[in-house]
């Protein structure tokens, strides 16, 4: 599996035909993270850009994913093939009631 990072470029003026879509984004960005297709996910304080790194086997199988993202009509992107994104795991234990 190579791994790609999908840099998306926001709109200046956020509208609310786009703010209403975030929450749907959210869930599909979840839904890949628990498939193993997303690792990574960041967005920019200045809301002006979105930065995934994607588990896939080629180029155009990450922008199959970016195309059926929710907020997809109204941004643009690039995806860069990486030779490595190194990330630190966080576990989260559950809390004992004992």
């Amino acid at each position: 599996m190579n791994q790609f990072m999908v840099e998306i470029l926001l709109p200046t003026y956020m509208s609310d035909a786009l703010f209403a879509y975030l929450p749907q984004q959210q869930r599909v960005v979840n839904k890949l993270f628990k498939q193993g297709i997303i690792c990574s996910y960041s967005f920019a304080l200045n809301r002006s850009k979105i930065w995934i790194v994607f588990n896939c086997a080629c180029k155009s199988d990450v922008a199959d994913f970016v195309e059926q993202f929710p907020i997809a009509a109204y941004t643009d992107y690039t995806i860069s093939e990486l030779a490595f994104s190194e990330q630190l795991d966080y576990a989260i234990s559950t809390m004992s009631l004992n």
